[in-house]
């Protein structure tokens, strides 16, 4: 998957962009005077319902009691950008222009019918201008990463009216738009690397090093000599400052093993710390030289001491950017951030903090999965109470993630005996993890509803719910078995390599993402083949198929909704970005990781076996999140779509979009 950029140290000296603010009028009177958005990932209705009856959420009880709950209707496709893009704009995918987690990229970069898909809400900013020194690069303009999300995101209506606001680590808003009075990016942030995040793990193990299609991280054999291990972590693999691109950026660190006392000393630049088996270090700070003696750029880590015996194995976070000294926007201001790390420690700045790809290579067990997960838990916490504390009063939004990654790898086993994983020893021994997680975040409303007055509103949302992924869908196969896509040899399957061996010339259609299917159209994909005036019958096809397929296991539907993006997506101001069809998965079943970068696998369903056991990515109307206020609100929200609308009315501001009617008009005619 492609990096957002190379010139590192040039997005340290760029300014993030905007998006222009067109003012919209005041309208209703003020239903509050203050607001608190507690923003939780991957909340699900039916859950929270459940344990508000089983008397485990007294909290969300007596918002229910005193207010309002009730379910929320997620995006679709219900992919956390594109959901948390809906709250955020009132737009729908058509008019914010996020349709996926990623999106294809028709600027050939490569030897194939278009580049690699990129990460779908920023992008590296136009090239700039640099200056060459002997072997040395300056980059002076230019470059840099932006905002891909469009539309006005709803708290510029809030600065306009004046009303102090904080939005802390918003979902699709890296990097932060800068409206608020202090904002914090959230999932879209890269690590150092600029890649959603990649883990180092040293073992002495060398069955480790037998695994195949690592992603997400590198491991790396580990050389003992005499209790002595060096190892090297690699913020590039490149310098962006030098002509020579075979120049890393690295930095080492060296560990002293005492296997007798089952501990470990760590020497990281200046600090030195010690840690014992299965402790966990505090951030460490890491300068990578990119100039010697004259420009560096930090990076911070934890280091998990997993083992020192009878193999010595030490797993390393993703690098992630510096919040004393980021090297790329993740505040505005930029103090923001080096508030929060001051008065409440270091903290994952990287987009999902959770390490769900550790545990699916096996450099995790479960323990260690949970153990991390609370450590990235507590620091959203710490910062959230520190927020309460300071707070004054306007509009504050916080997220917490933890919930969201920690169902991904725990739903499917532990609460759904028919998962083709579910194992009763799993289900006994932490079928109460995301119960929990929610009972905490059930205490944490509760001081939050003790700590706030009679003019604040609190309200409580999540951008989708949760289910069970049993089985998986791969869409290039089934486009593959209907004729719609052809390979130049027709037994060479699987297809792991982006779309090696296809036949664009006799290739009508083809899918990259999770859910998202595009016409090889002419005129538009370089080696097109449907005419535009076959488009409508072609998906009009595709789309009668789909909802007519049968899960061969089941004998049930695989497909119970299809989107076409002309028909079903109302706002048409980024329209031409997405696919031309989005499919949403029958309950239980979702799209394949390998579909998703160009794969083509031998069948076109199979059981879901791995570490990633539940989803969401699936109809959007089965997987609802939820919407809990202090108070009843004047304005009905029923979706993500329209409540952001809703909260800005209990200001009194009218005018937001909210999924009414179509905000733009353009010509669909292609």
């Amino acid at each position: 998957m492609r990096k957002l950029g190379r010139h590192l140290l040039a997005l340290a000296l760029l300014a993030t962009i905007a998006a222009p603010f067109s003012g919209l009028g005041a309208g209703a009177q003020t239903q509050t005077e203050n607001m608190i958005v507690m923003g939780i990932d991957g909340l699900d209705y039916g859950l929270v319902r459940q344990l508000i009856d089983e008397g485990r959420m007294p909290n969300f009880a007596r918002m229910e009691r005193e207010g309002q709950f009730g379910p929320l209707e997620t995006a679709a496709s219900p992919q956390s950008p594109v959901a948390w893009s809906n709250f955020i704009t009132g737009l729908d995918s058509g008019g914010h222009g996020i349709f996926d987690f990623l999106h294809r990229d028709l600027d050939n970069e490569l030897e194939l019918p278009f580049g690699w898909p990129y990460a779908s809400t920023a992008r590296e900013g136009a090239p700039g201008f640099d200056l060459k020194i002997g072997r040395w690069v300056i980059p002076l303009t230019g470059g840099g990463i932006e905002l891909a999300r469009h539309g006005d995101a709803f708290w510029q209506l809030l600065a306009d009216e004046n009303i102090p606001t904080t939005i802390v680590r918003m979902p699709a808003n890296f990097p932060p738009i800068g409206v608020a009075d202090r904002e914090l990016s959230g999932m879209g942030t890269p690590d150092l690397r600029g890649t959603p995040g990649e883990f180092f793990f040293f073992s002495t193990d060398r069955r480790q090093f037998m695994k195949s299609d690592i992603s997400g991280g590198f491991i790396y054999p580990a050389d003992l000599i005499d209790g002595k291990f060096v190892g090297t972590l690699v913020a590039a693999n490149d310098n962006p400052l030098t002509l020579d691109e075979e120049d890393a950026i690295t930095a080492d660190f060296t560990v002293y093993v005492d296997a007798e006392a089952n501990a470990a000393k760590f020497e990281v630049g200046a600090h030195e710390f010690i840690l014992q088996t299965g402790e966990w270090s505090d951030w460490i700070a890491v300068d990578f030289e990119l100039i010697p003696y004259l420009q560096s750029m930090s990076g911070a880590v934890r280091f998990f001491l997993k083992s020192v015996g009878p193999e010595f194995e030490v797993y390393v976070t993703p690098i992630q950017l510096d919040p004393m000294a980021a090297a790329m926007p993740i505040s505005e201001p930029a103090s923001f951030a080096e508030e929060l790390a001051e008065v409440t420690g270091g903290f994952y700045t990287q987009e999902m903090p959770e390490d769900t790809k550790a545990i699916q290579h096996g450099v995790f067990d479960l323990d260690d999965f949970l153990a991390q997960t609370t450590l990235a838990r507590e620091e959203t916490i710490a910062q959230y109470r520190y927020l309460l504390d300071t707070w004054e009063g306007g509009f504050l939004f916080s997220y917490f993630g933890s919930a969201d990654q920690t169902s991904h790898v725990l739903w499917g086993i532990t609460q759904d005996p028919d998962h083709p994983a579910y194992d009763p020893a799993l289900h006994d021994q932490y079928r109460e993890v995301i119960p929990n997680i929610y009972e905490e975040f059930d205490a944490l409303v509760g001081e939050t509803l003790d700590r706030i007055d009679d003019d604040t509103t609190l309200v409580v949302m999540s951008d989708h719910g949760f289910a069970s992924w049993k089985r998986t869908f791969h869409l290039n196969t089934w486009l593959l078995e209907h004729g719609y896509l052809t390979l130049q040899r027709r037994g060479s399957l699987p297809v792991k390599e982006f779309f090696s061996g296809v036949d664009w010339a006799r290739t009508q259609a083809y899918s990259v993402g999770i859910s998202a299917v595009y016409l090889n159209l002419r005129g538009r994909e370089p080696q097109g083949r449907v005419a535009p005036g076959d488009r409508l019958g072609l998906l009009e096809d595709i789309e009668r198929k789909l909802l007519a397929t049968i899960d061969p296991a089941t004998g049930e539907p695989a497909v119970t909704k299809v989107y076409l993006r002309e028909r079903d997506f109302h706002d048409r101001g980024n329209i031409e970005i997405g696919p031309d069809i989005v499919v949403g998965f029958a309950k239980g079943i979702r799209g394949s990781g390998n579909n998703a970068l160009g794969g083509i696998a031998a069948e076109f369903m199979s059981d879901n076996t791995d570490d990633w056991s539940g989803d969401h990515i699936m109809d959007h109307r089965t997987v609802p999140g939820v919407l809990l206020a202090s108070r009843p609100m004047a304005r009905p929200a029923t979706s993500l779509q329209n409540l952001a609308a809703a909260l800005l009315a209990e200001f009194g501001i009218d005018g937001f979009p909210d999924g009414s009617e179509p905000v733009t008009v353009v010509d669909e005619d292609e």
